[in-house]
């Protein structure tokens, strides 16, 4: 199973340990494009902060993103798990999975990156703001820019197993599983079940505890149908559309009355 994650806006600070090495990082065919995404950020927030500022999209007093990235290059690096903070990430709770769970964590999830591409929660990358919304001046909208590489890498990484893709929309654009890999892909919505709409908190929370779900009971499922019997055994409302062509992902919908 491959879990396809978005990343957090917010992130908790650069660790005290040796930098970033990116060469070290898993998924080595994107690291031609990191580096040149890595080098463009470290050059425009070094420059001119205001128009950094503009083109990363940060309030005033977000200010301080743009120094951070200036030392991206030096900044102590810890591993992802710990550096993505926020609703999904908290739900998950990573820290505190027994150490079977950690293992399938390290196999399975794999966050998506403005900056970095893709990621596993073991991968030691530094705290940084490079959404995936960002138009950088010379290599252009980082959406666009992601697909080449993503196309080259992740079906092999995908494997043989089922895709579980919790991605938010500007995510998914980097990378759309296609024919074969589409066919055991599911996407999955949270619904806010009295209302039927996706509600941000329902929904980000919800996503990170049936991640941890899935990891703490050592469910295995082999693809989208096997992913439903095991949401529900979780105790999960959940509603789920076949694809009416082949290549296509499934869609399932999680309906939720509060979230704990």
């Amino acid at each position: 199973m491959l879990v396809l994650l978005p990343p957090s806006e917010g992130k908790a600070a650069s660790g005290r340990g040796a930098p970033l090495k990116t060469g070290s990082l898993s998924l080595p065919g994107l690291t031609e494009a990191r580096e040149a995404v890595l080098g463009e950020l470290v050059e425009l927030c070094a420059g001119d902060e205001e128009k950094a500022r503009e083109v990363l999209g940060l309030s005033e007093g977000l200010r301080g993103e743009v120094a951070k990235n200036v030392g991206l290059l030096t900044a102590g690096a810890r591993p992802a798990g710990e550096i993505y903070t926020g609703v999904l990430y908290d739900a998950l709770d990573l820290a505190s999975l027994d150490a079977a769970a950690k293992r399938r964590a390290a196999r399975s999830l794999l966050v998506f990156s403005g900056l970095w591409g893709a990621v596993r929660v073991t991968d030691r990358i530094p705290s940084y703001r490079c959404s995936m919304g960002v138009k950088l001046p010379g290599l252009g909208a980082l959406g666009a820019y992601w697909r080449a590489p993503m196309a080259k890498v992740l079906p092999e990484t995908a494997g043989n197993g089922l895709v579980l893709d919790l991605r938010s929309a500007a995510y998914a654009a980097a990378w759309k599983p296609k024919g074969e890999v589409a066919s055991r892909t599911a996407t999955v919505r949270v619904l806010h079940a009295p209302t039927r709409k996706v509600v941000s908190h329902f929904n980000k929370a919800t996503k990170g505890r049936i991640v941890r779900g899935l990891l703490t009971s050592g469910s295995a499922p082999e693809g989208p149908r096997e992913l439903v019997e095991a949401l529900r055994e979780l105790g999960y409302e959940v509603e789920a559309e076949a694809p009416g062509k082949a290549g296509r992902p499934w869609s399932l919908d999680v309906l939720v009355d509060e979230v704990h």
